[in-house]
C-alpha cells in the first residue's frame, strides 16, 4: 500500500515535472513568434562578422599622424593571416589587419594579436584596393564564458543534484524568454509594461513549479512574490510620474527612440521593466526562504498556532531582510559603477550629480527593490498562516 502511494507520488511529479517542462518552451516558441513578426532582431545590413583563428603575422608598422599644433599620435598597423572559423567564407585564409591609435584613450591596453588567438573579423568593402578588406574587431571571448557556465552548471548539478537541474533548467527558460520574447517585443513596439508583467508571472509560476512541484509551500511563495511585484510596480509608477522621469538616463536612449519609428518605445516604460524584473530574483528569493522556513517549523512544531507562527516567520523574515537588501543594493551599484565614477568626474556639484536623472533611475531601482522585498515578508507570512494551518486543521 505504502509503495502504491509512493509510486503515484513519483508519477504525479514526473507528470507535472513534463507539462511545467513542455508549457515553458511552447511559452517561449510561440511567444518570440508572436512578438518578432515581421521584424528581424539583428541588423542584418551591416558589416559582415566573422570568427576568426590568426596563423601568422605578416608586418608591423607605425605611422605618426600630427593633430594641432604641438601633438602627434601613432598609429600601429598590425598585418595577419587568418583563418576564418564560421559563416559564408568558413576555413578560408584570408589577410586581415589591426589598427591601435595611441590618440584614443586605453589604446595602451589593446593586446596586439598573435599567432592563435581567436578574433572577431569585419568584412569592409573599401574604395581603395590598398586597404585590407577584412579588420580586425575584438577578441572572441564567449568561449571563455561557455567554460565558466559550464562549470557553474557543474557545481550546480553536484551539489544541488536533482534540485540542480531544476534549478538550471528554470534560468534556461528565464534567460531564453527575457532575450527571445521580452526585449524583441520591446524592440518591435509592444506594450513593455505588460511584457515585463508577463515576464515576471512566466518567471515566478515556472520557476517555483519546476523546483517545489505543486504544493501549499509553492502556492504561498508565488503569492508572497505577486505581492511584491505589484507593490513595486505601482509604487515605480508612481515615482515615475512624482520625478518626472524622462527615460533618457545615457547616450543609448537616445538611440532607442530612433530604433523602431513606426512603433517608437516607451523609455519610461524601459526604466519600469528594469525595476520589476531586477527585484524580482530577489524577491522570490526571500519568499521562497519564508514559505520553506515555516513549512519545515509547521512540521516540527504540529500544535503552533497562528500568532506564534506570524512572529516566527517575522523574525526569520527581519534575518533575511538585511542581506537581501544588501545584495540588490550593492548589484545595482556594481553593475553601473563605471558610470557613476564618469558623472561623478563630470558633475559640477553633489547637487548635480544627485540630480542626474541615470542617477535618480539607481536609487529607483535599489530603493523600490528593497521596499518590496519588505513588504514581501508580511504578505507571505500571513499567507502561509492561513495555507499551512488551514492544511492542518483539515488534515485533523
Amino acid at each position: 500500500m505504502i509503495r502504491t502511494k509512493e509510486h503515484k507520488f513519483y508519477i504525479k511529479g514526473a507528470v507535472i515535472w513534463i507539462s511545467v517542462v513542455f508549457f515553458s518552451i511552447v511559452a517561449i516558441l510561440v511567444g518570440n513568434h508572436i512578438v518578432t513578426k515581421d521584424f528581424s532582431l539583428f541588423n542584418e545590413s551591416g558589416e559582415e562578422v566573422a570568427k576568426g583563428q590568426v596563423i601568422d603575422i605578416l608586418d608591423r608598422s607605425s605611422v605618426e599622424s600630427p593633430f594641432g599644433e604641438t601633438e602627434s599620435s601613432t598609429n600601429t598597423i598590425i598585418r595577419f593571416t587568418c583563418k576564418i572559423k564560421n559563416g559564408l567564407y568558413k576555413d578560408q585564409v584570408v589577410d586581415a589587419q589591426q589598427s591601435i591609435d595611441s590618440m584614443y584613450s586605453g589604446s595602451e591596453l589593446i593586446k596586439e594579436v598573435e599567432p592563435g588567438d581567436s578574433i572577431m573579423l569585419f568584412k569592409t568593402d573599401p574604395s581603395d584596393p590598398s586597404i585590407t578588406a577584412w579588420q580586425f574587431g575584438d577578441y572572441y571571448r564567449f568561449d571563455k564564458i561557455v567554460i565558466l557556465g559550464m562549470i557553474f552548471a557543474g557545481l550546480v548539478l553536484l551539489i544541488g543534484r536533482g534540485k540542480g537541474i531544476n534549478t538550471l533548467l528554470s534560468l534556461t527558460f528565464t534567460f531564453l524568454f527575457v532575450f527571445l520574447v521580452f526585449v524583441p517585443s520591446v524592440m518591435n513596439g509592444f506594450n513593455a509594461y505588460i511584457g515585463a508583467a508577463i515576464t515576471c508571472f512566466y518567471t515566478i509560476v515556472m520557476t517555483l513549479v519546476l523546483i517545489n512541484g505543486i504544493s501549499k509551500k509553492t502556492l504561498a511563495t508565488m503569492i508572497g512574490c505577486v505581492s511584491g511585484i505589484i507593490f513595486a510596480s505601482i509604487a515605480t509608477n508612481i515615482m515615475s510620474k512624482i520625478l518626472l522621469l524622462t527615460g533618457f538616463v545615457d547616450e543609448h536612449s537616445v538611440y532607442l527612440i530612433f530604433l523602431n519609428p513606426d512603433k517608437p518605445i516607451d523609455l519610461t516604460a524601459i526604466i519600469f521593466a528594469a525595476i520589476i524584473i531586477g527585484a524580482m530574483g530577489a524577491i522570490m528569493d526571500v519568499a521562497m526562504d519564508i514559505s520553506s522556513s515555516l513549512f519545515e517549523l509547521c512540521e516540527h512544531a504540529p500544535n503552533i498556532t497562528f500568532q506564534k507562527l506570524l512572529k516566527s516567520g517575522m523574525r526569520i523574515g527581519r534575518d533575511i531582510m538585511g542581506t537581501m537588501a544588501n545584495t540588490l543594493v550593492l548589484a545595482y551599484i556594481g553593475s553601473s559603477l563605471s558610470s557613476i565614477i564618469l558623472l561623478l568626474t563630470y558633475s559640477n556639484s553633489i547637487m548635480h550629480l544627485l540630480n542626474r536623472e541615470v542617477i535618480i533611475v539607481e536609487f529607483l531601482q535599489a530603493l523600490i527593490g528593497s521596499l518590496a522585498i519588505m513588504l514581501t515578508i508580511p504578505f507571505t507570512v500571513f499567507t502561509c498562516g492561513l495555507i499551512y494551518l488551514r492544511r492542518k486543521e483539515e488534515n485533523s
